[in-house]
């Protein structure tokens, strides 16, 4: 049997008991009727043995013409003989099948489950009904997984294509299609903005001088230039201190009252092409300045919650944290956080729809996937915008003409993000134009606000984790 190309549809009759009387017979009258069904080529029955219960196990394999003969089967006589089987001997048979295919790869046994490896639901063909699953468990080849890897990426009648475009040109469309249930030929909302933000965050904090400096790395510099270096910086220092020693000499002329304290003079500096603020810190590269002069201040009364929880001794220590683990550490652990704070806005907005539309109906999910499919397109214009805006710079270098129209083409997308969540809330929600702008309006206030504050979040996150 197995030398056929066509697949074999295999049925065990696990005897759980005493056999029936009428069985045998039964099953002979099975393997001679099989024979005059359309699409099956061959049948043969044997004995497979005992299983570790001590069931005898008959077995029943049909080799169909061909796969579309096997689906036809399989959803007519093949399930007229499960029926039949359970109506004549009840729990006397338990009944169990797979579907074997020829291994034309490696020439190796077929090795297949008869139930879904993934859900576990019974299989009826190459692919689980529930999950969508391939029943063939063992990888083919490097290109098999390089195309399940990237398949979606390559592939134009993609989900995850069929969901950019609409998502970056149509406002709404794909949360009101989601709504009305159009879902299948989309990606689900919540990968849809996961996938988006990583692509984001890659983007935007990916740093092409990396590679550069793998593929070209910048000499390190000899003892004599790092000292001519130093003794550069000590001058411009010497310089900017002799210009602030001036100008309090001025305003002491001028009779002003009280001099402008040193150890909070906030130096600017542009060397190396940075911009960098010490407030009383002994190194440049530092946000916080004398730890030990760290205190909480205000205006008016200070309330007694922010007192408790932040006296000047524990403010003292977060200074010492933050100004121990640089500047730079402290920039990425806000980054960090960042995606954190997005997440947290998104309920928040939706529940400010919910207050502008008490009269849709809509629950509040319904307002969460109006904000998760605009914080998706946001993910996918910024970084649109900064790949185009570090490739017109290279290209700038060479020619002046391209840096003008790379910045004019940039603030048009900028003013396109707004744009774009007015008219999703005309298609997604359908009132008029009067009604929309002035909710519009409304909802934009709320939107930069709570962004604020979950920004604001963020960095008190990284300034208080340990």
């Amino acid at each position: 049997m197995t030398n056929y190309a066509g697949p074999l549809y295999e049925i065990n009759f696990v005897i759980a008991g005493t056999m029936p009387p009428d069985f045998e017979s039964w099953l002979e009258e099975l393997g001679r009727t099989a024979l005059l069904q359309a699409g099956i080529e061959n049948v043969r029955l044997f004995e497979h043995g005992i299983d570790g219960d001590g069931h005898t196990i008959r077995t029943c394999q049909f080799l169909a013409r061909d796969d579309n003969a096997l689906d036809e089967l399989l959803d007519g006589y093949f399930a007229d003989i499960d029926a039949e089987a359970a109506e004549q001997f009840g729990d006397q048979i338990i009944v169990e099948s797979r579907t074997l295919r020829t291994d034309h790869v490696l020439d190796l046994p077929p090795n297949e489950s008869p139930v879904c490896l993934n859900c576990g639901t019974r299989l009826r063909g190459q692919y689980c009904g529930i999950c969508g699953q391939r029943s063939r468990s063992r990888l083919i080849s490097i290109w098999q997984l390089l195309r399940e890897a990237f398949g979606d990426l390559f592939e134009l009648d993609s989900r995850l294509w069929r969901t950019v475009v609409p998502l970056l040109i149509r406002p709404g469309k794909l949360t009101r299609d989601y709504l009305e249930g159009r879902r299948a030929r989309y990606m689900p909302p919540f990968r849809s903005y996961l996938v988006l933000s990583v692509i984001f965050f890659l983007v935007a904090f990916f740093d092409p001088q990396s590679i550069r400096q793998i593929i070209d790395p910048v000499p390190i510099p000899t003892a004599e230039e790092t000292a001519q270096k130093e003794e550069a910086a000590k001058a411009a220092s010497a310089e900017r201190e002799q210009q602030l020693a001036a100008a309090i000499e001025k305003l002491d002329a001028l009779d002003v009252e009280g001099t402008l304290p040193e150890d909070i003079v906030a130096e600017f500096s542009k060397a190396d092409g940075d911009f960098q603020i010490n407030f009383g810190g002994d190194d440049d590269n530092d946000f916080f300045g004398d730890c030990e002069n760290a205190s909480i201040t205000g205006d008016g009364d200070i309330p007694a919650w922010l007192q408790d929880r932040f006296t000047d001794e524990q403010v003292q220590q977060i200074c010492k944290h933050n100004k121990a683990r640089g500047s730079k550490n402290f920039i990425a652990a806000i980054a960090d956080n960042i995606p954190v704070a997005l997440i947290v806005l998104l309920p928040i907005m939706a529940m400010v729809l919910k207050l502008l539309y008490p009269l849709s109906r809509r629950y509040f999910v319904e307002h969460l996937l109006f904000f998760v499919h605009f914080h998706a397109f946001f993910f996918l214009m910024l970084a649109l915008q900064i790949l185009f805006a570090r490739i017109t710079g290279l290209l700038a270098a060479e020619d002046g003409a391209i840096d003008g129209i790379s910045t004019l083409i940039i603030v048009v997308a900028s003013f396109y993000i707004p744009v774009y969540l007015y008219k999703a809330m005309r298609h997604v929600y359908g009132q008029g134009h009067v009604v929309t702008i002035f909710k519009y309006v409304i909802l934009l206030v709320a939107y930069l606000t709570g962004a604020t504050f979950t920004m604001l979040g963020a960095f008190l996150v990284a300034v208080l984790s340990p």
